[in-house]
C-alpha cells in the first residue's frame, strides 16, 4: 500500500491521506467544495460546491496520472437530499456518458466545514503497479 500525503493536507492541517494506492487501485478520501489547501468552502451553495468537489477530484487523479476516466466508483453525500437533482446535474457533466461510474449516494446530518456535498472516488490504473 501507498500512502499519499499532500501539501493541501498538510497546509490545511488535516489528518488523513489524500488517497491510497493497493494495487492497481487509487482510493480518493472524501472531497468537498473547499479551496485548494484552505478550510474554506467556496462561495455559492450547492452548484459552486459540487464544480469546486469535482475540481478537487480531478486535481487529485491528475497528481497521479488518472482523470476522471478511470474513476469507477463514487460515494456522494449531501447534508441536504433535496439538492440531489441540482447535485446530479453538476456531476454527470464530469464524466461520458457511456462512462459513468457506479454510485451511491446518501444524506447525512452534517458534513465537515459545513459543506453541503462530499464525493469519494476509487479509480483504476490501467497498468499495475510495478
Amino acid at each position: 500500500m501507498e500512502f499519499h500525503r499532500s501539501e493541501r493536507l498538510s497546509a490545511a492541517g488535516l489528518p488523513f491521506s489524500e488517497s491510497v494506492r493497493v494495487g492497481d487501485v487509487l482510493y480518493l478520501s472524501g472531497q468537498l467544495g473547499n479551496l485548494p489547501g484552505r478550510k474554506e468552502l467556496v462561495p455559492g451553495g450547492i452548484e459552486a460546491e459540487a464544480h469546486q468537489t469535482m475540481r478537487n477530484i480531478e486535481y487529485v487523479l491528475k497528481k497521479h496520472g488518472l482523470a476522471l476516466g478511470d474513476v469507477f466508483k463514487c460515494t456522494v453525500m449531501l447534508a441536504d437530499m433535496a439538492e440531489w437533482e441540482a447535485f446530479n446535474k453538476i456531476y454527470a457533466t464530469y464524466f461520458k456518458p457511456d462512462r459513468l461510474p457506479a454510485r451511491s449516494a446518501f444524506g447525512t446530518t452534517g458534513l465537515a466545514l459545513g459543506a453541503r456535498v462530499e464525493v469519494e472516488c476509487w479509480a483504476h490504473f490501467a497498468k499495475p503497479q510495478a
